[in-house]
């Protein structure tokens, strides 16, 4: 019976997969993958030879349509990103909801992705929040930070490492740099590091270090 399954990969131990997921990614007929060079690396640690094939941002589009056929004629396909979970940041939305226009079945696993890990560690409120993934790089940028300076619930957003002090900055300019924030970074490996503090904290804190890996930052919402 033809499926797509969405299978959350490990964002950096490779043992934070679910028995479950190691499973289907062995039954299928066919994986999707974001890089298919770093896919491998955990296909490999795992034994699955399951055929490989890359579905990327750039690609996405262009192959939409033939994947769906694909399912429509029978075959079983898992949807895999470079890390994380599918469509949170990554490929994987139009594939979605083109299978769901055409009554073709969807399961989500659940498993491994970078923000809860990053919101529960932040020792901020985490009963209600908003995920905001990536900022515009230039256009919008300013006008989506404006549009979250009353955001009373507790926000989250992915960044790369060398726009972190960039970012900071900003937040500190927009939201104050009294309020609280904190930044996680390499979540799950050897040099998993979580940062509290005011922003003006963090970006003092920051402007003194190397920074590398994958970056969450998690900002409180404006007090009533």
């Amino acid at each position: 019976m033809s499926k797509l399954y969405l299978v959350p990969t490990p964002i950096g131990n490779l043992e934070d997969i679910t028995l479950r997921a190691i499973r289907v990614l062995k039954e299928v007929d066919l994986i999707l993958a974001e890089d298919t060079r770093s896919s491998k690396i955990l296909l490999n640690h795992y034994n699955i030879t399951t055929p490989l094939r890359s579905h990327h941002l750039f690609n996405e589009h262009s192959q939409v349509v033939s994947i769906v056929e694909e399912l429509r004629l029978g075959t079983r396909v898992a949807l895999i990103t470079d890390a994380g979970t599918p469509a949170i940041s990554d490929p994987g939305f139009l594939l979605i909801r083109e299978c769901v226009r055409n009554s073709i079945e969807v399961e989500s696993l659940p498993g491994a992705t970078a923000f809860v890990p990053a919101l529960v560690n932040s020792a901020l409120a985490c009963e209600r929040f908003c995920f905001e993934g990536f900022l515009p790089h230039k256009k919008g940028r300013q006008t989506r930070l404006e549009s979250l300076k009353d955001e009373a619930r507790t926000m989250i957003f992915y960044e790369s490492p060398h726009r972190l002090l960039k970012t900071l900055i900003s937040f500190a300019e927009v939201f104050s740099p009294q309020r609280k924030a904190s930044v996680s970074r390499e979540i799950s490996k050897l040099y998993e590091q979580t940062q509290r503090g005011t922003i003006e904290e963090l970006i003092e804190y920051f402007s003194q270090k190397a920074i590398k890996g994958e970056i969450v930052i998690v900002v409180s919402g404006k007090e009533s």
